[in-house]
């Protein structure tokens, strides 16, 4: 799935996907979270993962 097509399903910008993506993103909303969730079928702690720096 593309980045335009997801940000279409979910009903947010590419731009803020992007952010999110691309790990600039300082907040984020449950309802986002739970949207993109929605659409690729997935649970929230797919979404993340932690990484040693």
């Amino acid at each position: 799935m593309t980045l335009a097509a997801l940000a279409d399903a979910v009903g947010v910008t590419v731009v803020n996907l992007s952010i999110l993506k691309n790990n600039r993103a300082k907040a984020v909303r449950f309802s986002t979270l739970t949207a993109i969730c929605d659409v690729l079928q997935c649970g929230i702690g797919d979404l993340f993962s932690v990484e040693a720096e």
